[in-house]
């Protein structure tokens, strides 16, 4: 236990030194391992985590599902959903926040990226949103929330770096986030309701359309629709694996990205350097957690957590809301991969020891993330939106995300009371 401490230690002095992250879990890994098991095991554990990790076949979804999301970004396909959305709901008071929170959903559905949807909803709701009178607290708030869903909603590439580390079906991941990004969604939106039922100046109505302009609103997006019918679709009808589907999905986004005229070369020569940075970034995070849970594994942190909490909590489930009050009190002060990757080596065997189903667990974890990314005061989400709005300070982004972050924390709660909410869709996948 006490060479574990002393490992996470070491990567928090590294990471408050401005080491990355990643070179900072390798270092404690390596020498944690090299201590604890001699320099040549430690070197060879580590050489051989490098390499298996970086031709791992399960991993090729990330860079996949990441290309998929860049294409169709570049096609348009947010502004399409936000006014898809925006005809059913924006003249309701609220009504602009709401769709923004909406179209997120639907763009989360085709991209993975939370920071990407934050970032692409920014310049597509926000001026709307100013042109119709919204306060900047309300909007930025609607926005900065909305683009957590990119992580929930299928695909997410938390899911799958989840899946990775614990072994679990990356397939039933994607299909337990369906339902529950639908109640986010409800959530969040509700929190748009509550603020407006405050302030009614904070959102004004909008125009309302007619139907035969609804449903044109609505054929703008079938694009997306037919995009993620087909991969999530293929995935839950067990057509092909999570795998196979990011192949589909990616490929599908390239025809239809090149079908409506954005696919120059010189764009997708962009997308593919984007692509290939972020998905970079990504794999050596992942290694570098790989190299330190090897260590953490090889001590006696996990199995004395796990007897300590079996012996000490009559009742199971406070364990598992004990862990939810330590992730949002770490989602406050660091970033919220980190958190992951640091934690789920302790936290994920106790999981399994006291009997919960990790695919239940693993939609309770991104749900954390996604509550970490508004946080302040080192909410990711909120920084994207400050470096994209500079004529909006900070504290008002801070002020407008808290009634949001409150309807997550409800959310958070009723996915630890009714799991059945992230079960019910994988329970009956195709075997």
């Amino acid at each position: 236990m006490i060479e574990a401490l002393l490992g996470f230690g070491a990567v928090f002095v590294l990471a408050f030194l401005r080491v990355p992250l990643a070179v900072a879990m390798t270092i404690a890994g390596l020498l944690g391992l090299g201590l604890m098991r001699g320099w040549p095991a430690a070197y060879a554990s580590t050489s051989q985590t490098i390499f298996e990790t970086g031709f791992h076949y399960v991993l090729s979804v990330i860079p996949l599902f990441v290309l998929m999301g860049n294409l169709v970004a570049r096609a348009g396909m947010a502004r399409e959903l936000f006014t898809a959305a925006n005809a059913f709901v924006g003249h309701k008071r609220g009504g602009l926040a709401m769709a923004s929170i909406i179209a997120s959903g639907g763009f989360g559905s085709i991209c993975g990226s939370s920071i990407a949807t934050a970032a692409t909803m920014s310049k597509v709701a926000y001026p709307q949103m100013k042109a119709h009178g919204y306060k900047d607290t309300l909007a930025t708030g609607a926005i900065a929330s909305g683009g957590t869903l990119g992580i929930l909603i299928p695909p997410s590439t938390i899911l799958v770096i989840y899946g990775i580390i614990t072994e679990t079906d990356i397939g039933k991941l994607f299909v337990a986030g369906i339902l529950p990004g639908l109640v986010a969604i409800t959530c969040l939106c509700l929190a748009v309701v509550f603020v407006t039922w405050r302030d009614p100046e904070a959102g004004p109505p909008a125009k309302r359309f007619s139907w035969p302009e609804r449903l044109k609103a609505v054929r703008g997006i079938w694009g997306v629709a037919l995009l993620f019918a087909l991969v999530i679709g293929g995935i839950y009808g067990g057509v092909f694996t999570a795998t196979e589907g990011a192949g589909v999905g990616a490929a599908g986004a390239f025809v239809f990205a090149l079908a409506r005229g954005t696919l120059t070369l010189p764009v997708l020569k962009d997308i593919l350097i984007e692509s290939a940075r972020t998905t970079a970034m990504l794999f050596t995070i992942l290694i570098g957690a790989m190299v330190f849970t090897n260590f953490i594994n090889f001590t006696t942190m996990p199995g004395d957590l796990r007897d300590f909490v079996l012996q000490f909590s009559p009742n199971p489930i406070m364990v598992v809301v004990m862990m939810m009050g330590i992730y949002l009190i770490l989602g406050m002060v660091m970033e919220e991969l980190a958190i992951v990757l640091l934690t789920i080596p302790v936290f994920f065997p106790v999981i399994v020891g006291l009997g919960f189903d990790p695919v239940w667990f693993g939609i309770l974890i991104v749900t954390i993330v996604e509550i970490g990314m508004i946080s302040p005061p080192v909410g990711l989400n909120l920084f994207v939106l400050s470096s994209l709005l500079p004529n909006v300070k900070l504290t008002t982004i801070y002020r407008g995300v808290w009634p949001f972050v409150v309807a997550d924390i409800v959310r958070l709660g009723i996915l630890i009371a009714f799991p059945v909410i992230a079960l019910w869709l994988p329970g009956l996948m195709a075997r």
